[in-house]
């Protein structure tokens, strides 16, 4: 990144206060950076320990699968997913709060026995499944943020800092050389006069 400013005092100032800016900014803004990397890890991690939990569940059943032929897959399905949203390190973050299921009513005497067990089995298994995917949202946009934080953290520590710092410092030696030549010239007019003065005595 190219930056441009003029040689004087008032571009020297307005440098200044942009450099100053972005180093009171760069601490928070590497904070926000670490703080999202650890969301992103818990996020993965909670999906990895719900994946192992639908698993764990499925093979649990696996011994139960040909009772499975018997049930009405239309007996109960999803009907609303109650999401919230939650801030974290300034990302807006979807929250799921609650699973809402419809059930259709049967009659406990045509129906085996089990059938309100295995409503209780798919109601669990679809509220496993239903966090997993949100963890998976969160760990997406998340990452997403996180990607954008590092980009900015880069830009002002290897990019923007180091070129306001080089364009002060430029700016700085300009106006110390066109000092010191003006105080180079205020000395050579000076003798000048002196010597004028000396010959007209």
């Amino acid at each position: 990144m190219v930056i441009k400013f003029q040689y004087n005092k008032t571009a020297l100032q307005s440098l200044n206060k942009q450099l100053n800016m972005r180093v009171k900014a760069l601490p928070t803004i590497k904070n926000k950076e670490a703080a999202l990397r650890l969301e992103v890890k818990r996020a993965k991690d909670k999906t990895i320990e719900l994946e192992n939990k639908l698993k764990k569940e499925l093979k649990s059943h696996a011994v139960s699968v040909g009772m499975w032929n018997e049930f009405l897959p239309n007996i109960i399905a999803i009907s609303d997913v109650q999401i919230g949203t939650k801030k974290i390190a300034g990302v807006k973050i979807p929250v799921l709060e609650k699973v809402i299921f419809k059930e259709e009513e049967y009659s406990l005497f045509d129906q085996p026995k089990w059938f309100p067990q295995g409503i209780s089995i798919i109601k669990e298994l679809a509220e496993i499944v239903t966090e997993k995917e949100f963890y998976l949202r969160k760990m997406v946009l998340l990452d997403y943020a996180r990607r954008k934080t590092t980009q900015k953290v880069n830009l002002y520590e290897k990019v923007q800092i180091p070129g306001y710092q080089d364009a002060i410092l430029k700016i700085k030696r300009f106006l110390e050389d066109e000092e010191n030549l003006s105080k180079s010239a205020q000395k050579i007019v000076k003798k000048r006069q002196q010597k004028k003065a000396e010959k007209t005595i």
